[in-house]
């Protein structure tokens, strides 16, 4: 495949991911667990990103253009089930980002995702889940002021502006916590050992 053609195939592959969101959206299953639609997808976008990855090495935007670079990026950060896959492009995005071929933004929230399901603190407060009093909050972090600091350093609003954001995005999307809290911990953490995050 020629550059263009890796691009607009990158690009459909976001788009049938957003397409499969919204379906999910509208019929209220996207935060129903990890719907096997939607993993099935992720699975196969990953796979297929992978191909690309071996033939042209990271989708800069300089290969791919940046539509296509920032599709690449939604692969990447959805590609849950494949937790080899996703440390191997956060390290081929780090430095895309230090050659100004990336967004800083895209490394700041796949360096969180990867931390959150390795269990450990976030630096930049990207990633959010239900808590026990049912509301939407970022995932365990470091510092507020630091997370803070290093969100202002890549141009992002601060923790605080983004949790009103969330949880009003939820209350538009109809999105309703998990009904039994402890029970889905369970199944997030019984998840995560069996992909290989823990």
């Amino acid at each position: 495949m020629n550059a263009q053609q890796i691009a607009e195939k990158l690009i459909k592959l976001q788009d049938a991911d957003l397409k499969l969101r919204e379906k999910l959206i509208q019929s209220g299953k996207l935060h129903d667990g990890y719907d096997k639609e939607m993993q099935a997808l992720h699975d196969k976008n990953a796979e297929i990103l992978a191909g690309i990855i071996d033939e042209i090495g990271y989708p800069t935007m300089t290969k791919v253009g940046k539509q296509a670079s920032e599709a690449a990026w939604l692969v990447i950060q959805h590609s849950i089930s494949k937790p080899d896959f996703m440390r191997k492009c956060v390290t081929f995005l780090r430095v895309a980002v230090a050659a100004n071929e990336a967004a800083p933004q895209n490394l700041a929230y796949l360096t969180d995702r990867i931390a959150v399901f390795e269990g450990k603190p976030q630096l930049y407060g990207t990633q959010f889940d239900w808590d026990e009093k049912g509301q939407l909050s970022p995932n365990a972090f470091d510092d507020l002021d630091e997370v803070n600091r290093r969100r202002k350093l890549i141009g992002l609003n601060t923790l605080e502006e983004q949790t009103e954001i969330i949880r009003r995005n939820a209350r538009l999307e109809h999105q309703l916590p998990p009904k039994d809290f402890s029970a889905r911990q369970l199944e997030i953490t019984d998840w995560k050992k069996r992909v290989g995050w823990i």
